[in-house]
């Protein structure tokens, strides 16, 4: 019997393979465009990109205890499209074929692609919204931070004042800050991601991840808002106490976003309130809030199912490209239970 035969009809991981090869049919030019055509033999990309989705879905620490389950599950081979007496992989030659995704780019775009099916299946909502961010801990110790051996002159601070970030980093991740979410929490080296979820079923459309910073949640927030909006509709956007904030209403505001951020109870030179009475009033905002708890999955599933609590990559641009991957691999688990539901 093939690995085909005995594998569950009914099993989840059949429809997201489906949706997967769908996906990755799209990026066929973008496969041929990293790999040479001569040259020593590389991991073909749709089975690289097949087998860290399922170290995403069902939390495979290391990319060394993902080959070895691979050596003998056959429900792994099947999925990544191996044969049952096909070799599997080196874990180095695994992950040094995983930097070539990750210099084209490719999670970015297989999420883009999932996305597109999501769409197509009716699944989005195109008028309701939410933002949020959390910490994700680098790969590093407080203990790598050193001061820097040329300083800048002038800091990034309010009034040219000096951080901690001016002098110091890390010698482990250098573009990893110490940051904290609050007063009583402890400075840890750490990124920020950020996700726009819809509110009818809770899919991410919009993932980034930037260096730790006060600011980095809201400049975030309307960045990535142009990935959802074109500023033509009118669109709400829900979000927490810590997008009250001025700057940020205005520009959700000038994008034709209706903002449903959460208010303080007292209001204060320190922490006033931004929005309008109309804003305030709108019918949908206790909605909004309601469906804001749906972001808070998504980052417990991303944080502790996906395995990015502490990210076991370096540097921004390979943390963000995990955290794009992991919410690709969301949204393909989410799609695949909605479209199971009766009509």
């Amino acid at each position: 019997m093939s690995a085909e035969q005995r594998i569950a009809a009914d099993h989840p991981l059949r429809q997201i393979r489906t949706m997967t090869d769908a996906a990755l049919r799209e990026l066929s030019a973008e496969f041929d465009a990293l790999y040479a055509a001569g040259g020593r033999r590389s991991i073909a990309p749709e089975r690289l990109l097949r087998a860290l989705l399922l170290q995403v879905l069902y939390s495979r620490r290391s990319e060394r205890m993902l080959m070895e389950e691979m050596n003998y599950n056959l429900l792994f081979r099947w999925f990544v499209g191996l044969e049952m007496d096909d070799e599997v992989w080196d874990v180095t030659v695994f992950t040094k074929n995983r930097e070539r995704l990750v210099a084209g780019e490719v999670a970015q775009k297989f999420f883009a692609a999932v996305l597109k099916q999501a769409r197509g299946a009716a699944l989005l909502s195109d008028e309701h919204f939410t933002v949020d961010g959390t910490l994700l801990e680098a790969w590093a110790s407080r203990r790598s931070f050193e001061k820097k051996p040329d300083p800048p002159q002038r800091g990034t601070g309010a009034r040219g004042r000096k951080l901690l970030r001016d002098t110091h980093e890390s010698k482990t991740d250098p573009e990893a800050r110490l940051f904290r979410r609050s007063q009583a929490a402890e400075s840890r080296p750490s990124y920020l991601g950020h996700v726009i979820t819809e509110n009818r079923n809770g899919l991410v459309v919009a993932a980034c991840v930037t260096q730790s910073s006060t600011k980095a949640e809201r400049e975030a927030g309307l960045e990535m808002l142009e990935q959802v909006s074109d500023g033509k509709r009118k669109i709400t956007l829900g979000a927490d106490k810590g997008y009250q904030e001025e700057r940020f209403i205005a520009g959700l505001r000038a994008r034709q976003v209706v903002p449903h951020v959460a208010e303080y109870a007292v209001e204060s030179p320190h922490w006033p309130n931004w929005l309008r009475a109309e804003e305030r009033d709108d019918p949908g905002f206790p909605q909004s809030q309601k469906k804001r708890k749906r972001v808070e999955q998504v980052f417990g599933w991303i944080k502790h199912v996906a395995g990015m609590r502490q990210t076991k990559l370096r540097g921004r641009r390979r943390v963000e490209w995990m955290f794009q991957l992991a919410a690709a691999a969301l949204n393909l688990r989410r799609m695949q239970r909605l479209l199971l539901q009766p009509v």
